[in-house]
């Protein structure tokens, strides 16, 4: 999905919200906002782009300015700690649930709009959480062509976005498993970006123990999944996967545009 006007502002937003989570200096806040704003395609200048593509640019900015190479380093790492202490309460609304798939399909979108929790204590996350899934309706034809899919899947990729959120994927995978004999690969960035899930968060949650954690092999920090920019490694297993499952916006933006996927794709996010 290109850019079109009114990504303009929202890309505006986000950097702004991104520099001052890193810094508190008000000075050094204006000078890289400044430098956000000479980039080509947030002057209209070019629109043949992802805003995940100019996501990087920004980031690429705010790293080089601050000299930090993962600002949101700590943050990652206390998203992943809360969700992980909730992890048994969350388990147990799925097995108590009348529909436990469904139930943790739900829970893994909703992980896609987790940033906004993780400053409650546990039993007020709890609550958010068990009424955000109350209030989210999937329709009934978009899940039964996922559980049909996965009835014929025997491998599965699976491409991570946030840090707090990925419990919720593995959560989701765990269900996954229960039911289907399936082998599943976990896609995470090669290069920090924003709070985007790297190896290392992986390996915090113990994703390992229900899926192969793969890096996508981008040089760059990239929110999203650009195929041509990814290792071979990753483009061959997913040609040889039979279903993909895609998370958050970056990575809908940019394999929306891919035009030469074989694998059929199950888009779970939150419009924010």
């Amino acid at each position: 999905m290109r850019i079109y006007p009114p990504c303009i502002p929202c890309i505006l937003n986000m950097s702004l919200s991104a520099i001052e989570r890193v810094t508190s200096d008000k000075d050094v806040t204006k000078n890289i906002f400044k430098k956000v704003l000479t980039l080509p395609a947030l002057r209209g200048d070019e629109w043949e782009t992802t805003s995940a593509e100019i996501v990087e640019d920004v980031w690429k900015i705010i790293t080089q300015e601050t000299g930090r190479k993962d600002p949101f380093v700590a943050e990652k790492q206390r998203q992943n700690s809360r969700l992980m202490e909730i992890t048994p309460s969350l388990e147990e609304t799925i097995q108590a649930s009348s529909d436990p798939l469904l139930t943790a399909v739900k829970l893994a979108i909703i992980g896609n709009g987790i940033d906004a929790m993780v400053s409650d204590q546990p039993s007020e996350m709890i609550e958010r959480i068990t009424a955000r899934l109350k209030e989210l309706s999937l329709r009934d034809e978009d899940f039964n062509a996922f559980t049909r899919r996965l009835q014929n899947c025997g491998q599965l990729l699976y491409f991570g976005d946030n840090a707090g959120e990925i419990v919720m994927d593995k959560i989701l995978i765990q269900s996954i498993r229960s039911l289907h004999d399936i082998k599943v690969f976990y896609v995470v960035r090669s290069q920090p970006t924003l709070n985007d899930v790297t190896r290392k968060d992986a390996e915090a949650v113990g994703m390992g123990e229900v899926a192969e954690v793969m890096e996508n092999g981008v040089e760059g920090p990239l929110p999203g999944t650009v195929l041509r920019r990814c290792s071979r490694e990753l483009r061959e297993t997913l040609t040889a996967s039979d279903l993909v499952i895609s998370k958050g916006g970056g990575n809908y933006e940019t394999l929306s545009e891919e035009t030469s996927l074989d694998s059929p794709i199950t888009y779970m996010l939150l419009s924010k």
